[in-house]
């Protein structure tokens, strides 16, 4: 049995919930060496560039947490053409959306109404169009930006497991964003519906987002909140954050070509291209 699975098959038994909601509470510690220990030390651990932070002195943030979602420079993330990369990570998979299937990893699919929590009616405005995953490793900038200008109509809260999502566990976990605990942002933008899902893991404690603070842990029910005053966000504009790392599922009803420069499990940025909708495949939507 290689490494990599052993490390995804002892996490089924684990309390995910409860070890992640301890991280949390440590992560929230506001005693001046313990939070300075725990931020120094992973710095270290993970080689984090704090030249890019708006604040680069790790002793300024007040908790851990504060330091994990730390703002970046203005100019740190310019912005691309054409479709944006929501966060700093790596591009897992990407393409078609193929009769309700989305790619997890090699030999691993997921179903789009899963992944949705079951609305069937959401999921086929995406059949026939495109998705995303990316992976936002424990270095990376933690805060989610819009791919695309969009108005929220709906916001749906999932619960469900906290796997860790590094290609360990996407690798042997069939189903695993559609069995995590997640947050879908359900968007209009001038190239039809489109989808943000924000992924849970392991020891991540909480989700943001910028309209409704935290959103995570509700209940243990499927939770659907629409917005009859329009919430308009721009085209590279802040959605939200993780408190710890996790992974970010974009659906598109249209088509997207691409950069042919992109393969799964490629480094990207938040804001940098990832490649553009084609008029003749935007879907016409009224």
């Amino acid at each position: 049995m290689s490494l990599s699975k052993f490390f995804a098959l002892i996490q089924y038994p684990l309390p995910h919930h409860l070890l992640s909601r301890l991280v949390g509470y440590l992560a929230e510690t506001r005693i001046a060496w313990l939070k300075n220990a725990l931020i120094r030390a992973f710095i270290k651990a993970f080689e984090v560039d704090m030249r890019e932070a708006a604040e680069p002195d790790p002793t300024a943030y007040a908790t851990f947490n504060d330091f994990f979602t730390r703002e970046l420079k203005p100019d740190a993330r310019p912005l691309g053409e054409g479709l944006l990369c929501p966060a700093d990570g790596n591009l897992s998979q990407f393409g078609p959306v193929e009769a309700d299937r989305l790619l997890q990893a090699k030999g691993h699919r997921f179903s789009m109404v899963d992944l949705l929590g079951g609305d069937a009616e959401a999921a086929r405005r995406y059949s026939g169009g495109s998705y995303a995953n990316v992976y936002l490793s424990p270095k990376d900038y933690h805060r989610v930006h819009m791919p695309l200008a969009g108005t929220l109509t709906e916001m749906v809260y999932v619960p469900g497991r906290l796997f860790s999502v590094n290609s360990a566990t996407t690798d042997h976990v069939p189903n695993l964003f559609a069995r995590n605990e997640r947050l879908v942002c359900h968007f209009d933008t001038e190239y039809g519906p489109m989808a943000v899902v924000l992924v849970g893991a392991m020891i991540v404690a909480a989700i943001e987002t910028v309209w409704a603070g935290q959103i995570t842990p509700l209940s243990g029910q499927v939770q659907r909140i629409r917005f009859d005053q329009p919430i308009r966000l721009e085209r590279g504009e802040e959605m939200g954050h993780f408190k710890l790392g996790s992974t970010v599922v974009m659906a598109f009803a249209g088509k997207v070509d691409y950069d042919s420069h992109l393969a799964p499990k490629t480094k990207v940025s938040m804001g940098q291209s990832l490649g553009g909708f084609p008029q003749s495949n935007t879907p016409d939507f009224v």
